[in-house]
């Protein structure tokens, strides 16, 4: 895992490998209510593997659960992208500035993660 800090009120852990063992130890400790959703994805990920004979499969499961640990790391814009999601799909607002700030922290959390 590589380490970031970001003042007192830094990343819950340090942002892992991305391999899918360190993708899952990460989601065990930030958000282990997922941990079935993950398991899931990387068998399905892992047939589609096989079947196709292309990596293409694994390596969108390390870029969907990488930028969900990236984010998911940070209580705050885990919580915000939340909110961000609520006033999308509630069709209260006009969702033009939601739907730029959702692109936004998803591009930083790839960023982050180095993909």
């Amino acid at each position: 895992m590589s380490a970031q800090s970001d003042g007192p009120y830094g990343p819950l852990i340090p942002m892992p490998e991305l391999t899918p063992d360190a993708l899952r130890n990460a989601v065990a400790r930030i958000a282990p209510s997922r941990l079935p959703a993950l398991t899931q994805h990387l068998f399905e990920a892992t047939t589609n593997a096989q079947q196709t004979q292309s990596l293409a499969p694994l390596r969108a499961f390390v870029h969907s659960w990488a930028v969900f640990v990236a984010i998911e790391r940070h209580p705050a814009r885990a919580e915000r992208l939340r909110e961000l999601e609520r006033i999308v799909d509630t069709g209260e607002q006009e969702p033009s500035d939601a739907i730029a700030e959702i692109r936004a922290i998803r591009e930083a959390a790839e960023a982050e993660a180095g993909l």
